[in-house]
């Protein structure tokens, strides 16, 4: 797929943008602080309505405007697409070929991306909820129902949270039985669908990883669910155990007024030779890790949709050595349009990449930059 067209209005630091960005390489150059990095997210928010740099929809949002527009037009293997997305204080409002779509997770999908950028690091190396953040993005884009199964669970944690808080919590125990019944059965489809994705992701990832670490080491990865369970495939025993557990952690739960057992709390595990990666591995080990993931994305979503996503780079050919620029490079040529950001392209063996186009942004203003 690609992305033909991109237009913005009071996004960030943009007031106008209109963009034809038909080329299979993109390059935004220019200083920090001019809104390349803006140009990345903006595409990732219209693909997924969410940023992966804040959870605040009102910082997406041009200072002193009330609302932000974001337009695109994404040329497909079975025709074109068009999405829009308006983000205000009142919430998002989605257009999918013009149609506002009721739920998002319908909408969703029309564009499919991977983002890889500095943070990602985090992945490898940060904390679970930036692992579970990841998990969530991916499998959304590959399974729409994935999202609405999640925003549920979210809202039920949510009332489940405030029921716990309250001073008497414990003698409403009819009432979070009931919150337990939706709490479990959306959970359920949560993990499932998480350990069959890290099963698949882990797939591409182990022998992407052995392409680039010259087969010297095995990646592998494992779903670390807060139940003590092997086997995600039977949804009646998960739904069962999950039960089970809730009810053994409910006195510790009124004691403490959250929530201890769920997908909320569930991580992924990297392990190169069973030693874990961000305990153990060096920093150019979680770097050819973090590569891999981001790589093997690209493959595990093309498999599930039929055609390859549209990658985003953020600054990140600059944080990588030649062997790893090239392997990145070799990846994605030919096959996937691609979008860069960089301050200069002076590191960058420019020779290895074909149809590229140049763009100069300053001040929240970008020009076709020829040369």
């Amino acid at each position: 797929m690609k992305l033909n067209r991109l237009a913005l209005r009071h996004y960030r630091n943009y007031g106008e943008v209109n963009l034809s960005t038909q080329g299979r390489v993109n390059i935004f150059i220019g200083n920090n602080a001019q809104g390349k990095t803006n140009l990345l997210e903006a595409i990732y928010v219209l693909a997924l309505t969410k940023s992966h740099r804040t959870s605040k929809d009102r910082e997406l949002i041009a200072w002193n405007e009330d609302k932000a527009v974001l337009h695109g037009e994404i040329e497909r293997k079975y025709g074109e697409c068009k999405l829009d997305l308006l983000l205000s204080a009142q919430g998002k409002k989605a257009k999918l070929n013009g149609l506002e779509q009721r739920k998002l997770s319908d909408y969703v999908g029309g564009l499919n991306v991977v983002m890889f950028a500095p943070e990602d690091l985090e992945i490898v190396k940060g904390s679970p909820g930036v692992r579970r953040r990841f998990l969530d993005m991916e499998i959304a884009q590959v399974e729409p129902s994935y999202l609405h199964n999640l925003l549920q669970y979210q809202k039920v944690l949510n009332q489940r949270n405030q029921l716990l808080k309250q001073p008497n919590a414990s003698k409403q125990s009819a009432l979070l039985e009931v919150w337990n019944e939706q709490f479990v059965t959306y959970g359920t489809k949560i993990m499932q669908k998480r350990q069959s994705f890290i099963e698949k992701l882990e797939k591409w990832a182990s022998a992407i990883h052995a392409g680039i670490a010259g087969g010297k080491e095995k990646l592998q990865l494992h779903y670390k669910a807060s139940l003590d369970v092997e086997d995600f495939t039977n949804g009646t025993i998960l739904f069962d155990r999950f039960m089970i557990k809730l009810t053994q952690a409910k006195e510790q739960e009124f004691r403490r007024g959250t929530t201890l057992v769920g997908p909320h709390r569930d991580d992924l595990t990297l392990s190169l030779d069973g030693r874990e990666v961000h305990a153990y591995g060096s920093q150019g080990q979680q770097r050819t890790a973090a590569l891999s993931l981001k790589l093997a994305e690209i493959e595990l979503i093309a498999e599930e949709v039929g055609e390859y996503p549209v990658l985003l780079l953020d600054d990140v050919l600059s944080e990588l050595d030649r062997h790893r620029q090239t392997q990145l490079i070799e990846t994605f040529q030919d096959k996937v349009q691609t979008f860069i950001t960089t301050t200069g392209v002076e590191s960058v063996d420019l020779s290895r990449w074909q149809d590229a186009a140049f763009f100069h942004v300053e001040n929240g203003q970008v020009t076709v930059d020829k040369r």
